[in-house]
Order: C-alpha cells, then structure tokens, then sequence
C-alpha cells in the first residue's frame, strides 16, 4: 500500500510539469510492482490527478457543460477524438516499451521553442479547430513512455494566438475527457488493478491540486518566456538524471 501512495505522489508532482509523470511512474513501478504492467499502473493513476482538474476549475467545468462556452468545449471534443485515434493504437505498441530519456531532450527543446515564439509573438494562422486537431495528436502521442503530455500540449498551444495565461489552463482541461476514457479502458481491461491502487489515487489528487495551483500561480508572477525556460530545464534534467540510472 505504502509504495502505491508514494506512487501517487509523483504522479501529482510531475503530472503538470513536462517531465514525464508516465514514465517516472511506470519506471518506479517496474522496481516494486510485479502484479501489473508498469505502464498501465502510471496511466490508470492519472486519475487521481483528473480529479484535481475537474475540482480546481469547476467553474470553468460549469460553463463547459452549460455550453456557454462553446468554443472551448469544441476545441475539447475535436482534440479527445484526434488524442484517442492516435493514443490508442500507439499505446498497443509501446506498453512494454524502456522509458525514452530521448523525448525528453526532444520536448526540452519543443519548449525552448514555445519560449521562443512567444517572445517573438510568432504564431501560426490556424483557426481553433486546425489547433485542436494538432494539439490533439500531439497529445495522443504523450502515450509514448518519456513524452510528456503537458510538455506536448503546452508547445502546440504556443503555436497559436492565445494568451500565455490561458495555455496552462487549456493544456490542464485537456487532460480530463482523454484520461477518464483511458482509464475506463484500463480498469475493463483489468478491473483488479483499480482496487490496489486506490491510495495512489488518493496521494495523487491531494498533492496534484497542491501542484496545479502553486504552477498557475507562479504563471502568473513570471513571463510565459520564463515559465518555458523553467519547463525546458527540467527536461533536460530528467533526461541526463534517467541516462545516468
């Protein structure tokens, strides 16, 4: 039980940061859980962390479900169909995949990137849906163990005239409808595993709304420029930390 707790808790750490919560999680499960696929364990906790979204932007829910935000909720629609045509098939082959150290080099420079343009204002002339289909696929390629779903997002929501501000929250929202399907999937494919791992759901959820407001409010004190500095770093970091063990 104490090792599925401490699981969740690097769930709600890195799950918002572009340091790959699936692949810190599934590489620290292979350690100590035998029972389950590390993979399916780092996706199935996830969960914990979607409760913490759905809880810190309720209003934000509200008004989705409401539809008195329509274009928000198409882009939401449009991005999960595109993020589970890609994921799912993709996830097939890689859940017994090694975590590649690789993408996170890849992603930290993605961000480098996203700094970069927002610096330079430069964006591309893509209509909101045009966007959901491109930040959708990158999104369904975070199944790949190492690439960060948060780290995808954040770069293809830079690639577009949004506000830094409204990227993070975007990117968070994101998260919710692709989870809960995976999940759902998971749990049908082995129903046992959501009934040993419900304190990582609970760790995850307590310490990931911790984490999503210190990130947002921290956002909000620094640049986007900076902010993307940050995340960009941290990449790299986790990629020579994983090349060394």
């Amino acid at each position: 039980m104490l090792i599925y707790f401490l699981l969740g808790i690097l769930q709600g750490i890195f799950e918002w940061i572009p340091i790959s919560s699936e692949g810190i999680v599934a590489l620290t499960s292979r350690f100590f859980i035998k029972e389950f696929n590390a993979i399916e364990v780092a996706l199935f906790l996830h969960l914990g962390t979607l409760a913490a979204v759905l809880i810190y932007f309720w209003k934000d829910w509200r008004e989705i479900l409401a539809f008195r935000n329509p274009k928000l909720f198409r882009f939401l629609i449009i991005s999960t169909i595109v993020s589970l045509i890609i994921g799912l098939p993709i996830y097939e082959m890689v859940k017994n995949m090694a975590i590649g150290n690789s993408l996170l080099i890849v992603m930290g420079f993605g961000l480098l990137l996203s700094a970069y343009f927002q610096k330079k204002k430069m964006t591309l002339e893509i209509n909101f849906d045009q966007l959901a289909i491109i930040v959708g696929f990158l999104q369904g390629l975070a199944v790949i163990p190492g690439l960060s779903r948060s780290g995808s997002t954040i770069f293809g929501l830079s690639l577009a005239k949004i506000k830094p501000a409204e990227i993070l929250k975007i990117s968070y929202l994101m998260s919710v409808p692709v989870i809960l399907a995976s999940s759902i999937y998971l749990f049908l494919e082995n129903p046992s595993l959501g009934f040993q791992a419900w304190p990582a759901l609970l760790s995850s959820f307590l310490v990931g709304i911790l984490t999503l407001d210190f990130l947002l409010r921290l956002s909000q004190k620094i640049s986007f420029f900076n902010f993307a500095i940050i995340f960009a770093l941290l990449c790299f970091l986790g990629a020579g930390i994983g090349f060394l063990i």
